[in-house]
């Protein structure tokens, strides 16, 4: 794959830490993390992902371009869109699944470009939200994988998804971080 979209809300995030330390340092893979998360100017959610890998990671701003190699982060309160391969853009339309950003808007946007050589990981959550996103990853051609519920710290998003979408993998969080790894390119 020559993307993957991770999106979790409650309870993701030390699995989305456990992932992102897994992922191997020669990876060409661009890696995309939306996350439910307050508006906070003293977020330190970048400097964690940044303390468990050596890819290089950043928080997204407008027109950023797209590089491979790289952990990109939604920032809070704005919706995170793909223009193409090359960038992306920020978004302030009306909250989605009560959040912004949303999963199910950034899914989306990535699974247009993306189409078959994108994977969609949806981990714990409270809402809905990934499940549209995840329709549209796998009408595209693209990978589908959830957190087995069972696993979740809050089991409603991934319970959701596995209700209302084909998914193509159901994996457990001890067995996520390795099986990402395995599809990074």
């Amino acid at each position: 794959v020559d993307a993957i979209v991770i999106g979790g809300s409650a309870g993701s995030l030390e699995l989305i830490l456990s992932i992102v330390g897994a992922l191997p340092a020669s990876t060409r893979t661009t890696i995309i993390i939306i996350v439910h998360r307050k508006n906070d100017s003293e977020s330190l959610l970048e400097d964690l992902i940044k303390s468990r890998t050596s890819l290089r990671v950043r928080e997204v701003e407008d027109k950023d371009p797209l590089r491979p190699s790289t952990i990109y982060i939604a920032p809070p309160d704005y919706h995170l869109l793909f223009e193409s391969r090359k960038e992306f853009s920020l978004d302030m339309t009306a909250k989605v699944q009560y959040s912004r950003p949303s999963i199910d808007v950034s899914f989306e946007s990535a699974a247009t470009i993306f189409k078959d050589s994108l994977a969609g990981l949806l981990l714990s959550g409270a809402n809905a939200d990934g499940t549209a996103g995840l329709i549209s990853i796998s009408s595209n051609g693209g990978i589908v994988l959830v957190q087995d519920p069972s696993t979740a710290e809050v089991d409603y998003m991934p319970q959701h998804a596995l209700a209302n979408a084909k998914v193509d993998f159901v994996v457990a969080a001890n067995d996520l971080p390795a099986f990402i790894a395995s599809i990074c390119n």
